[in-house]
């Protein structure tokens, strides 16, 4: 049962660290308002889908991940 708690406050840590870390990014940035990203409002209804930051975000994650699992075989 230990385990599992620390699996979870290092999982909820972690996930508070890129939060924070995508909140600083995009006031610096300007990250979540790149062109392509989808945002339409009508009164009081709006909506917002990111989808050009999501693609910039995965593939620089990804480019990322690949250069530190290729400097550890």
């Amino acid at each position: 049962m230990k385990e599992i708690a620390r699996l979870l406050i290092l999982s909820g840590g972690v996930l508070f660290l890129a939060g924070v870390l995508l909140y600083i990014l995009g006031r610096l940035t300007g990250l979540g308002r790149l062109p392509g990203d989808i945002f339409f409002k009508n009164g009081n209804f709006s909506f917002y889908f990111p989808i050009t930051t999501c693609l910039a975000v995965s593939l620089f994650l990804t480019l990322l991940f690949n250069f530190f699992r290729r400097g550890n075989p």
